[in-house]
């Protein structure tokens, strides 16, 4: 779905098309899970920050049109995973990362449980960047992080996610 076509889709909402919220739903949910699942390392906490962002959507859509609400959205992913984690602090910083499914093409367990091994903040700039296809500068704005921090700790992560996948250890 396209910037354009999401704004559309969020302006049908603000005018009460719940069919609307549907579509955004069917294209973005799984993204969003995904991100979730990555920064809160839970299952349940992800599933919980994943409604709270169409709940969040569906309760207060955008007032205007935004000039990039894929990335207002994933932001919103970002902060609801973020503060589910802050609200449940029993389930931050768990070593069973039994929680995490692998993907399911294929068996990349060993990639799942590689990049739960990063530190938060790396893992939820790879996981804005690969699953939400966001770019640097939107990931920067998101998090509120210099451009070159970001580019920074994407490339420290994916250095330590290839040490760890050539036979490092976690």
């Amino acid at each position: 779905m396209t910037n354009d076509q999401l704004n559309e889709r969020l302006a049908r909402l603000k005018s009460g098309d719940k069919s609307a919220l549907e579509d955004i739903y069917n294209e973005l949910s799984t993204p969003i899970f995904t991100i979730a699942l990555r920064i809160t390392q839970n299952r349940p906490l992800a599933e919980e920050a994943t409604q709270d962002v169409f709940v969040k959507l569906f309760r207060s859509p955008p007032e205007k049109t935004l000039s990039n609400p894929r990335a207002y959205i994933f932001k919103v992913a970002r902060n609801a995973a973020l503060d589910a984690l802050k609200n449940n602090p029993s389930h931050e910083n768990t070593d069973d990362h039994t929680e995490i499914p692998a993907p399911q093409s294929g068996d990349h367990s060993e990639v799942a449980e590689a990049l739960a091994s990063l530190p938060e903040e790396q893992r939820s700039i790879v996981t804005l960047h690969i699953n939400a296809g966001l770019k640097f500068r939107e990931i920067a704005e998101i998090t509120g992080t210099p451009l070159g921090t970001v580019l920074w700790r994407y490339n420290k992560a994916i250095s330590k996610l290839r040490d760890i996948l050539n036979g490092g250890t976690l």
